[in-house]
């Protein structure tokens, strides 16, 4: 004799027809689903992305730029130009400084641009703190300044550092 009742059929049967009623949603469902999430992966992926709002520093973007201009060539100035003896430690303390300068006063430069400074003199700008850093990191790797490409450097640093001067006035 089986463990089920008469009262049991029924019930079998209404569970049955339930169950059968939800599988028979559940794959149409589950593909609505999926085209879904496909045309919105697609929407996403071509849609075209927004431009970044321009960044805009407070002050007058020539007068701030210029003003770091100063600030950085008087640091690089004073820094390479420090005699502290022949003393190894001394020679090496104003080696790091004047590699700091340069690279710190490139960054700082750098970050004194935004989308209202004069084209002009933006382009000057960032040519001169890349050159800079460009200085500064070979330095760091032991590059001389008579090597002709740091020299070069050097050399073309000097020329855009007074295109910036003018361009200051």
């Amino acid at each position: 004799m089986p463990d089920t009742t008469e009262d049991d059929q029924p019930r079998s049967v209404a569970t049955s027809s339930a169950q059968a009623g939800w599988q028979r949603w559940t794959a149409p469902a589950a593909l609505l689903v999926a085209v879904v999430a496909i045309v919105l992966a697609i929407v996403a992926w071509t849609a075209a992305p927004s431009a970044p709002e321009p960044v805009r520093l407070p002050g007058d973007p020539k007068t701030r730029v210029c003003a770091a201009f100063d600030t950085v060539s008087k640091a690089v100035s004073l820094q390479t130009h420090e005699n502290l003896g022949t003393d190894p430690v001394g020679l090496a303390a104003v080696a790091g400084n004047a590699r700091l300068a340069l690279l710190g006063g490139g960054q700082y430069l750098l970050s004194r641009l935004d989308s209202a400074t004069p084209q002009e003199l933006s382009d000057a700008v960032r040519a001169f703190a890349y050159e800079l850093q460009d200085i500064g990191v070979n330095a760091l790797a032991g590059v001389p300044n008579t090597e002709t490409t740091q020299a070069d450097r050097l050399k073309n640093a000097d020329l855009v550092r007074k295109r910036i001067a003018e361009l200051c006035e």
